[in-house]
């Protein structure tokens, strides 16, 4: 089970090797797991090593709550039978279904309506839910772990969270540390990092200096390792170290809508991620006349690389060759 948890959570920090000794000593439980966070620090991959370090035999299946329409959550969750509302042409079973004999992991759970915690505090005591439409109970056999970036305690004075569904969560906790109070992983995180990206990317795994892992270990890193991650695959795909792609952070100013502020290659500091690396390869393939191949040659990764990405964009009708 060690085997598990090492592959999954990387760093050699106190708070790091904390979190690996409480997942394996959670891990054999039945009772429901609550994982507090800010956003980005891994909630997710704390819940997957959760289930991988069990004995459960069933899948890991993932849902967030706040992604859901309100009205369908019901739905998505318990299933629904056939006719059971407008648009419902056929039966379908829900993810505690799906779920049987594994895990569900209730990611945002802080979002969930009050209405759909009652019925989910029903299933967690009963273990068996009642599809929509339906008066049948199905016996369920899941292991609930839910997350959030919110304080519910405050959420249950406030009146915004039951109480007896925080209680009925809350068997077992664990609090993932942001990466500003465990700056000690970024030295396993940014190599880790650095060899999936260039793997994913088709680009030559690049060498960072001794430099540029004390200037990411120097930064407060608000958007936690989703914004380490985000900033080593711009670090690749643009060609720079990641201490200047962190200098451009740390000096951005507040931009102007009518004059943005540019950065280093020209882009508004302010883009994300993806907008950056789209405005990056359509300009390459612009300098190309659309020609794919070429365009992948300049930019150090394979064509079909470029594909995905185009693919990704729903952009197949730019005129490539």
């Amino acid at each position: 089970m060690e085997r598990h948890v090492g592959a999954e959570i990387k760093g050699n920090s106190a708070q790091t090797k904390l979190l690996k000794t409480l997942i394996q000593q959670f891990a054999p439980s039945k009772a429901s797991i609550l994982v507090e966070g800010e956003s980005g620090t891994g909630k997710e991959l704390v819940a997957r090593g959760i289930h991988q370090a069990s004995e459960r035999r069933g899948p890991f299946v993932p849902v967030n709550c706040g992604a859901i329409a309100p009205e369908l959550l019901e739905s998505e969750l318990f299933g629904h039978a056939s006719g059971a509302f407008t648009g419902a042409k056929k039966s379908r079973e829900g993810l505690f279904r799906v779920a049987n004999g594994g895990t569900l992991f209730l990611d945002e759970i802080g979002e969930m309506p009050l209405a759909m915690q009652s019925s989910l505090l029903r299933v967690l005591e009963q273990k068996a839910i009642r599809p929509v439409g339906t008066e049948k109970e199905i016996p369920v056999d899941v292991r609930v772990v839910a997350a959030t970036n919110r304080d519910l305690e405050q959420e249950v004075k406030q009146g915004r969270f039951r109480a007896d569904l925080f209680y009925r969560l809350n068997v077992l906790r664990i609090d993932v540390k942001p990466l500003r109070e465990r700056k000690q992983d970024i030295q396993d995180l940014v190599p880790f990092f650095t060899r999936i990206l260039a793997k994913e990317l088709g680009i030559e795994e690049p060498k960072w200096a001794h430099q540029d892992i004390q200037a990411l270990m120097g930064y407060n890193w608000p958007g936690n390792i989703r914004e380490l991650r985000n900033l080593i695959e711009r670090s690749i795909l643009l060609r720079q170290s990641p201490a200047s792609q962190l200098l451009g952070i740390e000096v951005a100013q507040p931009i102007s809508v009518d004059t943005p502020e540019l950065g280093e290659e020209g882009y508004p500091l302010e883009w994300s991620l993806k907008e950056v690396e789209k405005a990056h390869i359509l300009s390459v393939v612009e300098k190309h006349q659309g020609n794919k191949s070429a365009a992948a040659r300049d930019l150090g990764v394979a064509r079909k690389t470029l594909e995905r990405k185009f693919k990704e964009w729903g952009n197949e009708s730019y005129p490539c060759v």
